[in-house]
């Protein structure tokens, strides 16, 4: 009998595929995307260094659902600022193993409008 795989862990091993090609710079950030049932978080990744540049979401926003389309967009809106604020133009988007689609697509096209690069 077949063991189930949890969705879980089959993102986990798809983002650690993405990963295997994608790594960030300082010049050049990696824009990793955690979403889950009620909130999304972002931030800028700097590999070389292993330091968070910025990082924003919908929990220290105090968003009262978090869990939505309006939430990622405002995130992305916020991660894009504060990228702006800390001299950060370009990124990589790392959609961390997530469709492209819904509340991760909603937040990098926010991100795109507020002034990033990818």
């Amino acid at each position: 009998m077949l063991k189930k795989i949890s969705k879980n862990l089959q993102r986990t091993r798809r983002h650690i595929r993405v990963r295997t090609k994608i790594s960030g710079t300082p010049e050049c950030p990696r824009l990793n995307v955690f979403r889950s049932n009620a909130h999304i978080h972002a931030q800028l990744i700097d590999d070389v260094n292993g330091k968070t540049i910025v990082a924003a979401s919908s929990v220290e926003m105090k968003l009262t659902n978090g869990g939505n389309i309006e939430a990622a967009k405002a995130v992305g809106s916020e991660i894009a600022k504060r990228a702006v604020e800390a001299k950060v133009s370009k990124v990589v988007f790392d959609r961390g193993g997530y469709v492209y689609h819904g509340r991760v697509q909603a937040l990098a096209e926010a991100a795109r409008e507020a002034g990033l690069e990818f």
